[in-house]
């Protein structure tokens, strides 16, 4: 990243009104920023590296980092083999420790900060520097045993001088020439206030008088064990400076990796501080900068504005030229695009839709915004801004902002001579953004494609500024109306119109009428997108119901398709077979197949109160009750074939409805059979196999016949015959039950069967 000079980025964020903001920012660094906001902005590497770290740990919980000052000199020093202070070494211990915790808690989904993590290869004797000290940055205790015994001894010392003093201040000889029963302290030694005459009661060391002539006395007691006290004091730094003087040559070992840590520290200092900021002020970040000359803002609001309207502006030209009412918010618009690009430049989050917007990468940021006279340097407004166009006048990459550019001279003049300055700065690739009220400038400019004229909008009704932007068009400055707003006399306001012609104000009319059209026109635009976009989504909803109606269509039909070919089939086999039981068996199956096939009844379906007599509809055919057996009913249909059916697949009609609905023939299967069907069969002597074939024979002419209810005489016997009868009986599924018969009718030698 190309560096601009220190002090533009100062002045550019004084002129975008960032101070404040910044120093905010600044705020969430761990380690402080001196007032240069060079080392608050600037990335210590790829743009796009920091870009994926600040992604990856948005959404991971760390411990904040350690506050620690600046490294450098300490590092000096151990490169020149000095001895570093205690609290020095401990601040190399909670950078080492803190990078240990670091590789701990990253985890695999942030692969990017993994592999950052794992080029951090800490010494193992680096390693163990965190476990020599306290959170307060004492030595840990049982490390160095002499210097808790020294620690020890101290505290005994000062809890005998306590108790010392105690005694003293208690003590009935001394209690008449006590000023107070206070301790004081003077050059960090424990005395006593007395007034004169103290001498007959206690000797000491007199080591101040106080202004009320009194006396500081160190008491001999005291200062005996003051002096043992200061011994050990002086023991114990001995000791520690040894400590400091062994850990020091330790680190001097390892001061490249040092070195390298200390700068690993600041690149995640500059992460989590942006992540601290932006939650903390609820910010988004422009990760990515647009690789085109195109800007888009969507809802962007200025760090500098307390209750900001969210802009949203398209800046698609080469060059935006704002005009319109004053106090309109011209110049904030300016200041937001050249914000919002000179934070997202430096990833700093700020207040904006990101999703929707983009920025792209400029190299130089510069704005000409204030009046740059000064007095001490001998020079004008105009003077100021032509020596700061000559500045940038060859600059690549650039982003200009211009406030005002007619400021300072005649406004014919300048329209010629600024339109030649912006061409120039255009043929060079720059970007330009400027207010005015030049209509000449903007109607010498207006012709060029790679102008973008915006206006600021006014409310006449209101009579106030309403801070919103119409693109494409020149905007009316409204000054006698805000002269008005600012309590200036209409009767003065009344001059000045009359002064100003009546050429120029019906221009100011058209004008107003033009943006007043183009306002309405854009509102129009906006409902048409509106209702565009809710029939596409209903058009949309429409396309995927019918590919799911057709899904659905399809598998309903191949399952019906394979269901009847079933069906179909064993009925070709049953009737290639010829015989009467074996087409009856394919009948049954049959049936059992396309059973799944019917339309079930519906869950909510209230219950029909149906009763004999009563005509009913089932599936394509109709017909008569003739009988009801709990929720089975006996059907005649209009065919004349009798049929046992549910009466949840039945459907009460009217008796006319028979007369005037044509129904489809359905096809009937007739069977000749030999001999009439009784009611009863005998099975006494016949062999098992045998024995069966006939009783489903039976039962299928039974059922044909319609009957209700037969008997089958089994006999006793050994007990086989009964066997293989019963368990026919229960695999049947025309069955609906089936008993041994009263004593009179066989009993245990005959089956009652309900069909």
């Amino acid at each position: 990243m190309t560096k601009q000079p220190k002090q533009s980025y100062e002045i550019l964020i004084s002129r975008l009104d960032l101070l404040e903001f910044i120093d905010k920012f600044a705020s969430f660094f761990a380690r402080e920023k001196d007032k240069d906001s060079h080392a608050i902005l600037m990335l210590p590497g790829d743009r796009q590296f920091f870009s994926t770290l600040l992604q990856e740990l948005d959404s991971v919980e760390l411990k904040p980092l350690p506050k620690l000052a600046e490294l450098d000199t300490p590092l000096i020093h151990l490169q020149k083999q000095g001895t570093l202070s205690l609290n020095e070494i401990f601040s190399f211990s909670q950078l080492v420790g803190y990078f240990i915790y670091l590789k701990k808690h990253i985890a695999d989904s942030t692969p990017r900060t993994q592999a950052w993590c794992d080029k951090i290869l800490i010494p193992e004797v680096i390693a163990k520097l965190p476990t020599f000290f306290t959170q307060k940055g004492e030595i840990e205790k049982g490390i160095y045993p002499h210097i808790d015994e020294l620690y020890s001894q101290i505290k005994q010392t000062k809890i005998r001088i306590d108790e010392s003093l105690q005694k003293l201040l208690h003590t009935q000889a001394l209690l008449p020439y006590l000023v107070d029963k206070s301790v004081h302290y003077i050059n960090q030694n424990e005395c006593l206030l007395l007034k004169a005459g103290y001498n007959h009661s206690i000797k000491g060391m007199v080591l101040e008088r106080s202004q009320s002539g009194f006396f500081y006395l160190l008491p001999d007691s005291i200062l005996t064990l003051k002096e043992r006290q200061n011994a050990l004091k002086d023991s114990l730094e001995e000791s520690l400076y040894a400590i400091c003087k062994e850990l020091s040559s330790t680190l001097a070992k390892h001061l490249p990796f040092l070195k390298f840590l200390n700068h690993c520290f600041d690149i995640f200092d500059s992460i989590l501080a942006r992540l601290s900021f932006a939650k903390a002020l609820n910010l988004s970040f422009i990760y990515t900068l647009d690789s085109k000359n195109h800007i888009i803002l969507h809802e962007f609001s200025h760090p500098a504005l307390h209750s900001p309207k969210p802009l949203s502006i398209d800046f698609s030209g080469d060059c935006l030229m704002i005009t319109g009412v004053n106090a309109g918010g011209k110049t904030m618009l300016l200041k937001s695009i050249l914000s919002a690009c000179f934070l997202s430049k430096f990833l700093i989050p700020l207040k904006i839709n990101p999703h929707r917007s983009k920025i792209p990468h400029f190299k130089h940021i510069n704005a000409i915004l204030s009046d740059p006279q000064n007095s001490k340097n001998d020079i004008s407004t105009f003077a100021g801004r032509m020596l700061e166009f000559s500045q940038i006048l060859n600059t690549p990459n650039l982003l200009l902002g211009i406030d005002e550019i007619e400021l300072g001279t005649d406004a014919d003049e300048a329209a010629s001579l600024f339109k030649v300055l912006l061409e120039h700065l255009l043929e060079n690739k720059a970007k330009i953004l400027l207010t005015t009220h030049h209509k000449h400038l903007a109607a010498l400019m207006a012709n060029n494609p790679q102008i973008q004229l915006c206006a600021a909008m006014y409310d006449i009704h209101t009579q106030k500024p309403l801070f919103e932007f119409l693109n494409g068009s020149i905007g009316k400055s409204y000054a006698f109306e805000t002269a008005q707003r600012y309590h200036i006399p209409s009767t003065l306001i009344a001059k000045a119109k009359s002064v100003y012609g009546a050429d120029k104000q019906r221009l100011n009319e058209l004008i107003e009428r033009s943006s007043t059209l183009e306002i309405t026109l854009e509102q129009k635009n906006k409902q048409l997108e509106q209702r565009i976009n809710e029939y596409d989504k209903k058009l949309l909803c429409l396309k995927e119901q019918e590919e799911r109606q057709k899904v659905e269509f399809q598998t309903l039909k191949h399952n019906l398709q394979n269901q009847y070919h079933k069906a179909t089939q064993t009925l070709k086999d049953a009737l290639k077979a010829k015989e009467s039981k074996e087409i009856h068996k394919a009948f049954n199956i049959a049936h059992t197949i396309l059973t799944p096939t019917q339309t079930p009844p519906k869950a909510h379906t209230k219950a029909q109160n149906l009763q004999v007599n009563d005509y009913v509809k089932y599936q394509n055919t109709r017909g008569k009750i003739l009988n009801i057996k709990g929720t089975t009913c006996l059907v005649e249909l209009e065919s004349g074939m009798k049929l046992k059916e549910k009466i949840h697949n039945l459907k009460k009609i009217m008796q006319n409805q028979t007369q005037h609905t044509p129904t489809l023939k359905t096809p009937t299967i007739r069977i000749e059979q030999s001999k009439s069907v009784g009611v009863s069969l005998d099975l006494h002597g016949m062999r098992g196999e045998e024995a069966i074939e006939k009783l489903d024979e039976f039962l299928s002419n039974a059922l044909v016949a319609g009957y209700d209810e037969v008997l089958v005489y089994h006999g006793i016997g050994t007990g086989i015959l009964s066997r293989l009868v019963k368990e026919y009986l229960q695999q049947h599924p025309k069955i609906i039950s089936f008993d041994d018969a009263p004593a009179n009718m066989g009993g245990f030698g005959a089956k009652v069967i309900k069909l």
